[in-house]
């Protein structure tokens, strides 16, 4: 079964209840990259009435793991995935609505080709760059994911 954004949101709304509730959605997948996007409204906002740090780093995340769950789907194996570390940079105010776009998804599949033939859990690091409806960067989010084949 191919992930796609609808099944994606439908998860989120399922699995992940806060990131849905917050407004997080996933606007587009292919096998090179992933669009998130967050509206800033009264529900996700921090005190200084812009979007909160928390909720930009759900919508990067999904931006950069639903691609890992896309490649792991893909290989037909069965594969744990987890975040081991992450750093964020905060550029701009986030207000209005936010897109996150990870556009590397080109590294997931060397990662499990080394991971399947070795046993062996891999780590890779992926970027999500999250800008407003200008076009202004507001905040760039690098996770470092590590999957590893089940036994």
């Amino acid at each position: 079964m191919k992930i796609t954004r609808k099944k994606l949101n439908s998860f989120l709304m399922f699995k992940l209840p806060s990131a849905w509730f917050c407004g997080v959605r996933v606007k587009k997948i292919n096998e090179r990259e992933c669009v998130t996007g967050v509206k800033h409204t009264w529900i996700n906002q921090n005190p200084f009435n812009s979007l909160y740090f928390a909720v930009q780093a759900m919508a990067a995340e999904l931006s950069t793991g639903a691609l890992v769950m896309s490649g792991i789907q893909d290989s037909g194996k069965r594969i744990s995935m987890l975040v081991a570390q992450n750093n964020a940079r905060f550029t701009k105010k986030a207000t209005g609505r936010i897109t996150f776009t990870c556009q590397d998804g080109h590294l997931i599949s060397n990662a499990i080709e080394r991971t399947l033939e070795t046993g062996e859990g891999q780590t890779f690091w992926m970027k999500s760059i999250g800008v407003n409806e200008n076009g202004e960067e507001v905040s760039q989010f690098e996770f470092e994911w590590t999957i590893r084949a089940k036994s």
